[in-house]
Order: C-alpha cells, then sequence, then structure tokens
C-alpha cells in the first residue's frame, strides 16, 4: 500500500519522504545496477503494476527516478543528485554523533575503566571447540 503525505516543497524532504519506504528503497537498489521497466521492477514484489508505478511516481517526484521511453517500453533510471543531497545532509551531523560517542568513551573510561578491565571476557569459539 503506498501512503500520501501532504506535498514536501523541499528537495531533501522529499527525498526523505521516498526513501522511508523499504519497497521504494529496494527499487533504488535495484536501479544502481541497471535501468529497468516497471515490470522487471515489479516482478519480486508480490503487488500489483499500479501498485509498483505509485511507489515509482513518489520517487519521481522526489527526483530519484526519472523514465525514459525506449520504444513500447519506459524505463526507470535511477537519479543520484537527491541522493547525495541527503547524503551531504546527514554528513553535516556526523561530527556531532562522533563527539557524542567519544565523550561517551571518555566517560565510561573514566567511571568503568577499572572495572571494565577486570572483567572477564568470554572464551572465543575455538577455545570452546576444545573442551
Amino acid at each position: 500500500m503506498v501512503y500520501y503525505w501532504p506535498m514536501a516543497t523541499d528537495r531533501l524532504s522529499r527525498t526523505f519522504a521516498a526513501l522511508a519506504d523499504p519497497t521504494r528503497r529496494a527499487i533504488l537498489g535495484r536501479l544502481s545496477i541497471d535501468s529497468s521497466t516497471v515490470s522487471d521492477l515489479a516482478a519480486p514484489f508480490d503487488m500489483s503494476l499500479p501498485a509498483v508505478s505509485k511507489h515509482l511516481a513518489v520517487l519521481e517526484r522526489a527526483g530519484l527516478i526519472s523514465k525514459i521511453r525506449d520504444a513500447q517500453w519506459r524505463r526507470a533510471t535511477l537519479r543520484a543528485a537527491p541522493l547525495g543531497e541527503a547524503a551531504s545532509w546527514i554528513g553535516d551531523y556526523r561530527q556531532f554523533w562522533e563527539l557524542s560517542f567519544d565523550s561517551l568513551d571518555e566517560h565510561l573510561d573514566a567511571h568503568l575503566g577499572v572495572e571494565a578491565e577486570s572483567t572477564p571476557v568470554l572464551a572465543s569459539t575455538e577455545e570452546l571447540s576444545k573442551n
């Protein structure tokens, strides 16, 4: 089932809205390998061609794919620029998360460092198989 949200006005919001659905992410994964017809894209999914076409329409509105007429077939092709913009936006927060994790590591080392070092480590699978 395709869910409709109010139309996002900016491209980044449309990109994230389109990526929110696992079927659309799977379609993009297939298109990252090669362009494909709607029928070929629909094959692995347990849904009708019109349902897949609705997913493709969401991806097209987000600018993530384009449809090309190839004789009697319509082929969908991946357009990567919006994915790059989304990755860049996420990347802006990478430094924040890295600093947060570094602070957490320092805190744990300061408060649990001695205890953590004395905590017994589980045996490896090799050691267990010897017994």
